[in-house]
């Protein structure tokens, strides 16, 4: 049981730097909670929420929705990245932010629309 949701506990969210940044956005985490239910694998967050100093450090996108922390990069346990990022294009086809990447996917919930990309 997590302390944000069903399956999620704000720590999970933390900005890796210890700074204490550990918000996330509550859309950001229905739709988590929905990928976590659909497959019905627990999730890995590698990275949610940023400080603009960690995301700097990082060279994170100037732009990046991670400090706003309305991002989120993960993978589900069992499912390769490229199956979950074809059931976020599929179910969200004109929101979000996706990130296809080999080995993760990035997920946000900025404004303005559906933007996607691949490593």
């Amino acid at each position: 049981m997590g302390d944000l949701s069903p399956h999620f506990s704000r720590w999970e969210f933390r900005c890796k730097c210890g700074c204490g940044f550990d918000t996330v956005d509550t859309q950001l985490l229905e739709v988590l909670e929905g990928i976590r239910q659909y497959y019905d694998a627990p999730i890995k967050v590698s990275s949610g929420a940023r400080c603009r100093a960690y995301n700097k450090k990082i060279k994170g996108a100037p732009k990046s929705q991670h400090p706003l922390a309305r991002a989120c990069d993960f993978t589900v346990e069992g499912v390769q990245p490229k199956m979950v990022q074809r059931y976020l294009d599929l179910t969200y086809p004109t929101t979000l932010g996706l990130g296809s990447y080999e080995d993760f996917t990035h997920v946000d919930t900025r404004a303005g629309g559906p933007v996607r990309w691949k490593q």
